[in-house]
């Protein structure tokens, strides 16, 4: 009498089946970590930035730093009207900043542009408004409940 050993066609679909349902509802939540990582992060460095903006308001007499200087009045030290110089010069009155190291990567486009924008654009990456100082995150390629998200959390365009 020979007795056979090994699963049926019946048990290995079982567990095949099995296997896909469980693939089916853990795979969506790693490609949504990847898009939550990426909200985080912007909002972050988006908290960061308008602090900065608001430090280098309150020493430079209420007045946000201009857009077409913004990097430089930011990465750089200067005195109170604006005038920038690569070193602390505490006998011209060069004494404030630098108030960030460097302007941040966009999260979302990977570049990091500040510009002016009504709306998102190609090769946008942060939003500025030199005349309040405000700053937002372009969002070109989040998924739209994300871009929904931010928008209505004031952090995106």
């Amino acid at each position: 009498m020979r007795t056979n050993k090994g699963f049926t066609l019946v048990e290995i679909l079982i567990v095949v089946v099995i296997l896909g349902i469980l693939a089916a509802i853990v795979i969506p939540q790693f490609s949504d970590a990847s898009t939550q990582s990426k909200v985080s992060s912007c909002k972050t460095t988006l908290a960061s930035l308008r602090s900065q903006i608001q430090l280098y308001k309150i020493q430079h007499n209420d007045t946000p730093p201009a857009l077409a200087t913004f990097e430089d009045e930011m990465t750089t030290f200067s005195d109170s009207s604006g005038t920038t110089a690569a070193a602390k010069d505490v006998a011209n009155g060069i004494i404030y900043g630098p108030y960030i190291q460097m302007v941040p990567i966009n999260p979302w486009n990977s570049d990091a542009t500040v510009t002016v924008a009504a709306a998102d654009a190609a090769d946008v990456d942060w939003v500025y408004d030199e005349t309040t100082g405000d700053i937002y995150c372009a969002i070109t390629d989040a998924p739209a409940t994300v871009a929904s998200d931010l928008q209505d959390s004031g952090d995106a365009l």
